[in-house]
């Protein structure tokens, strides 16, 4: 059985980190825990870190410190080479993979970088370390510079030496190739290596394999007049300001780095404009050369423009900058966080996962982890896509939340509110904000306001409802918003991060009721606990439920578990266990887990429980011994709103569990409300399960 997998090349730039970023997105989203380790890094100063780690770690919120991460630094790796003691190396590698091998279900090992001086030795200490580790492996190998022979060569040299030693190469990804020759690259490999082995080719990307503007800073020691906030842009190309404006612009491309000499200012306003403009290209900055800075005069009219990007002052001419920018090579750092996500989906988009994955994880964790869940909620929410409306387009959080749905691609949006005042929230928030794949809807000057209104009159005429009572009421966001889930313009509504639940919930009862066969609505949240994902319902929405409200909600609470991949063991909690309990409550649990077990036979219920019997197997054990459920419940369900709510919290306090939800059950259409307490995460998790709800749960 696997436990890890290594990533191994045989030259420098090979573009290593991508797979590296890739291959630890899917199996922190497939596996409960996984490790990180690499046995040789390059040296570093007394108080920095090797940057591959610390990418890794931060990234990806790892709980390992820096130290158990790596082995030896290789100027000790050359010492101990050279005084014949290689096997020293090999041993202490071995100690410190074994301790993480305790600590992890799966490791994944990043292989040498090939920079600096002992190159010559790499590739077979390589082969040694995944040899000792007893380790299969995955070769990645750079396209630059080479043709399509002497690419299928260099790789097949290097899984022959791993072959020879008798190493599993699963897979083999030729990178930095150009788009036109995948396919050509990919039926190249296929010919010279055998079929077990797994053949991908990786694009390249220009804002990867270009550096950002803060390594450019960093290189060139260059002076930031403007945009510091903004130093992570990703550069797309390159681009010289020495001609005149009018052709400079017919040149300018997507996120385009503009050199210029200082006293250009046509071209730095020139490009700023442009920056603005819907008809030309964005770009990522700007830099001034031969250490000239604008006079005062453009100074203030660049800080003027509402739109800032970098731009800094350099020595040297306009033409050495350019060379010495060509040649400086890009790393991906740990506050980078676009350039982390790029890699993350471009592995995704070029590799085939499912077959990597069949390839070399071949176990599964035990319970569903709160990492898989939420991977398995995205993966979800993609397959049949929905569009979610968010009726709070004034709320900082909902515009930030929107900015990652739309680079998540999961749902389709529609935002309500202004939308020149959601363009300058988008501007002074620094996000990147695709307008052109969300619906910003104004209520009073919407296409459907007038159909709104009348239908809302007609199905409320009978309780008093007039024409202009439902005009003043579709002007609310809440209102229009669950109108268009009513009619159909939308499969979903998210909000509350800035009203009452009652705010939120009152026109989807009033309006999209609750299904045929549901006399309540409830809620259940996602309690993504260390190891495992428990529901708790209902925490949010009835105060004192009756025996029979409460079968309900225990039914319908199973039935959500099971849609979300959860085996349902029901727990139905109170002050006592069993029978030994007296009083009116614990009475109405017992009479309520009576009724769920007359109406569904088929759901695995325990109650009245207590809390840690119900979780706790030691606890569950000796107090219910005869029991399916005791110790190892997973859908617990509280007898009342102050005790559900009182408890999620604490546990979500004392224990950092992040709690998805509410999700509301019962109503003919999602509809879910968020806390006013909620963080941009507890957005995107409510949109993606409401997303869920709409695919027919």
């Amino acid at each position: 059985m696997n436990k890890a997998i290594y990533i191994a090349t045989s030259e420098k730039n090979s573009g290593k980190s991508i797979v590296t970023l890739g291959l630890m997105s899917m199996l922190i989203n497939k596996t409960a825990k996984v490790g990180y380790f690499r046995p040789i890094v390059e040296d570093f100063d007394e108080g920095n870190l090797d940057n591959h780690i610390e990418t890794v770690i931060k990234n990806f919120g790892l709980d390992i410190s820096y130290q158990d991460a790596y082995a030896i630094t290789k100027s000790k790796l050359i010492k101990k080479k050279n005084k014949g003691k290689i096997g020293e190396v090999i041993d202490l590698i071995i100690e410190k993979y074994k301790r993480l091998e305790e600590r992890f279900d799966f490791i994944l090992v990043e292989g040498t970088s090939f920079t600096g001086e002992g190159t010559a030795i790499e590739l077979d200490m390589n082969v040694l370390i995944a040899k000792n580790l007893g380790i299969p492996t995955i070769i990645v190998g750079s396209g630059i510079g080479k043709t399509l022979e002497e690419l299928v060569d260099s790789l097949y040299l290097v899984y022959d030496s791993f072959k020879v030693k008798e190493v599993e190469v699963l897979a083999v990804i030729a990178n930095k190739v150009q788009s036109e020759n995948l396919e050509l690259i990919t039926a190249g490999l296929k010919k010279s290596l055998p079929e077990s082995v797994l053949i991908n080719a990786i694009p390249i990307i220009s804002s990867l394999n270009n550096p950002t503007i803060q390594e450019i800073v960093k290189v060139l020691n260059a002076k930031v007049l403007f945009g510091a906030a903004f130093l992570n842009n990703q550069i797309g190309s390159f681009s010289i300001g020495a001609m005149q404006l009018r052709n400079y612009l017919l040149n300018l491309k997507e996120n385009a780095l503009v050199i210029t000499p200082g006293d250009r200012a046509d071209i730095i306003l020139g490009a700023l404009q442009a920056n603005e403009s819907i008809n030309y290209p964005s770009i990522s900055g700007i830099i001034l050369t031969g250490n000239i800075v604008p006079e005062d005069s453009i100074l203030k009219l660049i800080e003027g423009l509402s739109t800032v990007v970098p731009i800094i002052a350099v020595e040297g001419g306009t033409y050495m900058i350019s060379n010495r920018i060509g040649d400086i090579k890009p790393k991906i750092y740990a506050d980078n966080k676009q350039k982390i996500q790029t890699s993350i989906d471009t592995f995704e988009r070029y590799v085939d996962i499912d077959s990597l994955t069949e390839k070399f994880i071949k176990f599964e964790a035990e319970g569903m982890t709160p990492k898989m869940f939420q991977y398995n909620l995205v993966k979800r929410a993609k397959q049949h896509r929905k569009h979610i409306v968010l009726p709070e387009g004034n709320d900082d959080r909902i515009i930030i939340a929107a900015a990652r749905l739309l680079a998540m691609d999961v749902v389709d949006i529609s935002i309500i509110g202004d939308k020149k005042q959601i363009e300058s929230k988008v501007a002074e928030l620094g996000l990147t904000f695709d307008f052109s794949k969300v619906t910003i809807i104004n209520p009073r000057t919407s296409e459907h306001y007038d159909d709104y209104v009348d239908t809302y009159y007609e199905l409320r005429k009978e309780k008093k409802m007039t024409l202009e009572i439902s005009k003043d009421l579709m002007e609310d966001g809440s209102y229009f918003g669950t109108m268009m889930v009513y009619k159909g313009d939308a499969d979903g509504m998210v909000s509350g991060a800035a009203h009452t639940t009652q705010h939120t919930i009152l026109p989807a009862l009033q309006f999209i009721k609750t299904k045929p066969n549901s006399s309540v609505v409830s809620s259940i949240f996602f309690m993504c606990l260390e190891d495992r994902v428990s529901i708790f319902g209902d925490c949010a929405i009835n105060p004192n439920p009756t025996a029979e409200q409460l079968a309900e909600i225990a039914i319908s609470s199973a039935d959500s578990s099971l849609a979300f991949g959860i085996e349902p063991k029901i727990a139905m909690l109170s002050y006592s266990s069993g029978s030994s309990g007296k009083g009116d409550e614990v009475d109405k649990v017992r009479t309520a887990t009576e009724i769920v077990r007359q109406k569904r036979p088929d759901l695995k219920i325990e109650g009245p429980i207590q809390y840690d019997a119900a979780v706790d197997p030691v606890v569950g054990q000796s107090k219910m011994p005869n029991s399916e459920v005791a110790g190892h419940a997973s859908v617990l369900i509280f007898p009342d709103l102050n005790t559900g709510n009182n408890t999620y919290k604490a546990v979500q306090r004392e224990t950092g569990a992040l709690a998805i939800g509410p999700m509301l059950q019962g109503l003919n259409k999602p509809v879910n409300d968020l806390s006013r307490g909620c963080t941009v995460d507890d957005i995107i998790n409510t949109v993606v399960i409401t997303a869920i709800q709409a695919q027919g749960l």
